[in-house]
């Protein structure tokens, strides 16, 4: 597929996402819908919604491009389980705290149980987690735009990136939420359709029936799920399934732009539907996208595809878009930009959003500002607005300066580099939320709390810098977030007192 026609249907499937934006940007773009989505959220919409925002370009592309690793192949599915186990336990302990408290942002509950400058810390770990998450992830989907697209135009790097965060400004900053639920519908739409055609067509290169090529992935080299027989490897099934676990509460439950859009349902009996009908989509489109993974690979090997190399380092993550633009039809390629397209920007738009949310909310106080005055409250709404505005731009220009600089210094896959960052950056928000809902008898010295919370992640560090030197052979993988949450939790206790009747929810 030629780059004028990529660059055609990506011009054409912005302009769709741009005019539903305006149509409900039009009817109501104060902050109770930008933030709330005014509470009318249907549940449906948004567990549909949220696959592609969970899900993103590193599911699309990293993850079937790993598959082809001797020592990953469908590793990441015991991953998923311990997802899976996670997103129950959020919709059914976190998802009735934060109802019952009516929060606007998940982190006002630290500043009721812990006080304002936990409350003040927990929001800045979530700006920073998520301002370098969402950079990375949507890195993946310009380096794809940047290497059979804009190259051809001699576009620089750093104007890609500028273009694709200009586009999302354009339809995401005055709806905010409100908007990104039924575009983020749209584009799960698509991402789901992507796979499933993704399949059909690669089996047809295959000379493959559906079933035939489940079986061909059965008896491949690349289906191997359960890695159990070396306790000391990353890989073991254990490590996996708790990472997945406690990496969930904290990416998902403790994090604002996933709760934020089950916070817009109803009632906590909508948002409990949402939750359990997404996780059940959620594991199964994770199947078919390591199946994907594989397919890929059988194609390649009977094809003669090489791993496409950036420098002289492999880069399976863009063995997809490699296969898809240069080595089938049209219509396929179509599809899989489609499919990358909505994943990684459903991802960044909610993010770009939760980023808003959180700063107006949680240092801007504008869920709190109030005047009797009618006409006081509507200037200050119209104030409030155009300051959310100039926040929504901040963040999509620190984000650009946190993708320029991974770019120049990124030699890893970008899937592992997600949940490394995460294991870092969310450990001391499982901590907090762990010592607010399990220890009920006692608070913190609240001045001390950043101390903690920056001390945990530089301990969790050294840890595995000289782990070889502690451990032996033992790996610490997705386990470090565990880790890293359990040293914020005993850093919280030896900085704790007794709490008051205010301090105890």
């Amino acid at each position: 597929m030629s780059a004028n026609t990529i660059l055609l249907i990506i011009i054409i499937y912005f302009g769709v996402l741009i005019f539903i934006s305006n149509v409900i940007s039009k009817k109501d773009s104060s902050n109770d819908a930008f933030f709330k989505a005014n509470k009318n959220s249907k549940w449906y919409l948004v567990a549909f919604g949220m696959i592609g925002t969970a899900l993103s370009g590193v599911t699309f592309i990293s993850v079937p491009g790993e598959v082809g690793n001797p020592d990953v192949q469908f590793k990441y599915f015991q991953f998923v389980l311990g997802n899976a186990i996670g997103f129950i336990i959020i919709a059914t302990v976190l998802l009735p705290l934060y109802y019952r408290m009516n929060l606007t942002s998940i982190y006002s509950y630290i500043e009721q149980r812990l006080g304002v400058v936990s409350y003040k810390t927990a929001a800045t770990i979530f700006l920073i987690s998520r301002t370098i998450g969402s950079a990375f992830r949507l890195y993946l989907v310009v380096i794809v735009l940047q290497r059979f697209v804009f190259d051809e135009f001699n576009v620089p790097f750093a104007a890609t990136v500028l273009i694709s965060l200009g586009l999302i400004f354009a339809y995401t900053y005055r709806g905010g939420l409100k908007t990104i639920i039924i575009t983020d519908t749209l584009q799960t739409f698509f991402l789901v359709s992507s796979v499933f055609l993704t399949i059909i067509f690669i089996c047809q290169g295959l000379d493959y029936s559906v079933f035939e090529a489940f079986e061909a992935i059965k008896k491949s080299n690349y289906s191997k799920v359960f890695f159990y027989e070396d306790y000391l490897k990353g890989t073991f099934v254990v490590k996996q399934v708790l990472g997945g676990i406690f990496v969930t509460i904290a990416m998902v439950g403790l994090d604002q732009d996933l709760m934020q859009k089950n916070l817009s349902c109803k009632n906590i009996g909508e948002a409990q539907k949402n939750m359990f009908t997404f996780t059940g989509i959620f594991v199964l489109i994770n199947i078919f996208f390591l199946s994907v993974g594989a397919l890929l690979y059988l194609y390649a090997e009977k094809n003669g595809i090489a791993v496409p190399m950036v420098g002289d380092v492999k880069r399976t993550d863009l063995l997809f878009p490699e296969i898809a633009f240069n080595h089938l039809t049209l219509v396929p390629a179509i599809v899989f930009l489609l499919g990358l397209t909505a994943a990684t920007f459903a991802t960044t738009d909610s993010a770009l959003t939760a980023l808003t949310t959180s700063f107006c909310v949680d240092f801007l106080g504008m869920d709190k500002k109030q005047s009797a005055d009618s006409s006081q409250q509507i200037a200050n709404e119209k104030k409030s607005v155009r300051t959310r505005h100039l926040v929504h731009i901040g963040f999509s220009l620190l984000m650009f300066l946190v993708i320029i600089i991974f770019n120049s210094l990124n030699d890893k896959s970008v899937v592992t580099m997600i949940f490394k960052v995460a294991s870092y950056t969310y450990g001391p928000l499982l901590g907090l939320y762990a010592f607010g809902l399990f220890v009920k008898t006692k608070t913190v010295h609240d001045t001390l709390v950043p101390i903690i919370c920056i001390l945990s992640p530089l301990i969790c560090f050294l840890i595995t810098k000289y782990s070889t030197d502690l451990f032996g052979a033992y790996i610490i993988d997705n386990e470090l977030i565990i880790i890293n949450g359990l040293i914020t939790f005993l850093g919280l206790l030896l900085i704790s007192k007794p709490a008051t009747s205010e301090t105890r929810f």
